[in-house]
């Protein structure tokens, strides 16, 4: 698949981060990822972003595409040739557009299901729910009571250098590449107020107490750019996800 590089405006991208129990974490993850680890804990969450203007350089916006999309993901690192790597393992995404469903892992990196989103917002709060995952969060002052990060610039410095997702396929040994690149990274801090995942909640991948929802972070409006990535030849994780 040769895929094209896409560039678009996120109208809004919610990371809603949880601290999850490193070595639980690190048997859903295929060889040669492996869990970062924060003040002794895994990172992973749930990316609820809305897109806008999705197209291929040189076209106009107003033809691009709109959508919701979530992806539930971990970060993890890897060993490379020049250093060590960084970036997010991707196993479940969603989406509301059909074209996007059907278009990814075809056009583009990731292989997407078809969900209905249901997006809640005002000023002060939002709430985003679909198939696996139903959030409410609220607009605060600062990031505080997290267990991962001591301030909001300590935690969008974490998830910018992140910036490489790779995404699991139907062949179970190699995973689809895509980052992200924007000139305008800035988020803002966001409190949780009720979080349910069908793939955090689940105590066969992660028993009580092994996945905890820590912190929540905001980003409107900003350009963005998505670049594929070679895929990524790995070994198959022995656990069910």
């Amino acid at each position: 698949m040769r895929a094209p590089r896409l560039v678009s405006v996120i109208e809004r991208r919610l990371l809603v981060n949880y601290r999850t129990d490193p070595e639980t974490t690190a048997r859903l993850l295929p060889a040669p990822l492996r869990p970062q680890v924060v003040n002794g804990w895994a990172v992973a969450g749930i990316c609820l972003i809305r897109l806008a203007g999705v197209r291929p350089p040189g076209l106009p916006a107003p033809i691009g595409l709109r959508s919701e999309n979530g992806a539930h993901r971990i970060a993890v690192e890897w060993d490379t040739p020049g250093g060590v790597a960084h970036g997010v393992y991707i196993p479940r995404r969603d989406t509301g557009s059909r074209l996007n469903a059907w278009a990814g892992g075809r056009v583009f990196p990731g292989h997407h299901r078809l969900s209905r989103f249901d997006v809640q917002e005002n000023p002060d709060a939002l709430r985003i729910a679909f198939r696996d995952a139903d959030v409410c969060v609220r607009t605060t002052a600062a990031l505080t009571g997290s267990h991962l990060f001591d301030n909001l610039d300590q935690a969008s410095e974490f998830f910018r250098r992140g910036a490489a997702g790779f995404s699991s396929t139907p062949d179970p040994t190699r995973l689809d590449g895509m980052e992200l690149r924007t000139p305008d990274w800035r988020v803002t801090a966001v409190e949780l107020t009720s979080v349910r995942s069908t793939f955090f909640d689940n105590p066969v991948r992660f028993p009580p107490g092994s996945a905890l929802p820590d912190c929540g972070l905001l980003m409107r409006d900003v350009t963005a750019s998505w670049h594929p990535l070679p895929p990524m030849t790995v070994r198959p994780v022995a656990l069910s996800r």
